[in-house]
């Protein structure tokens, strides 16, 4: 597990969401979960892939994640492994996402999931789609980055 603090480990990352969309800022939010889903990240066994952020009476609530049961944790309760999670924001919080979201045409999705000391927390991202060619040139980017690390590897043995 990759740890960018000294206090938060990351469960699962999604990294897809950085080629599909542009990152304009990013929140903290935790996780209400239930015993066995605690559980189940212990494990690591969570993607994120596709999930997203939807507001419904006021809440903000992530969709699309999906937790697989454990079979010794969970036979006493009936597990729905994408089940729709609820958020914990701040009031502010939550109607800053939500207007950006209604008015400006912006998605939120999830980042990453990580520990916090021994809550689950969820870095939320406000996101602008990319066009094909923006994927094109960050595909670029990043072929480029590489070749100039080969080269500057080489260069530096001789």
């Amino acid at each position: 597990m990759a740890s960018k603090k000294s206090n938060s480990a990351s469960i699962a990352q999604n990294r897809r969401a950085r080629f599909e969309y542009f990152i304009e800022e990013t929140f903290e939010a935790g996780l209400s979960l239930q015993g066995w889903e605690v559980k189940s990240l212990r494990q690591g066994k969570t993607n994120i892939a596709d999930s997203y952020v939807t507001f419904k009476n006021g809440e903000a609530y992530l969709l699309g994640s999906l937790i697989q049961p454990l079979n010794q944790a969970s036979t006493h309760v009936l597990c729905d492994p994408s089940r729709t999670r609820k958020l914990l924001l701040h009031r502010k919080e939550i109607d800053n996402l939500f207007g950006k979201v209604s008015r400006s045409g912006y998605t939120v999705v999830c980042l990453e999931l990580y520990w916090q000391r021994s809550y689950v927390k969820a870095r939320l991202g406000l996101a602008k789609g990319k066009k094909q060619h923006d994927k094109r040139e960050t595909v670029k980017d990043r072929e480029w980055q590489i070749q100039k690390a080969r080269i500057l590897k080489n260069s530096n043995l001789r």
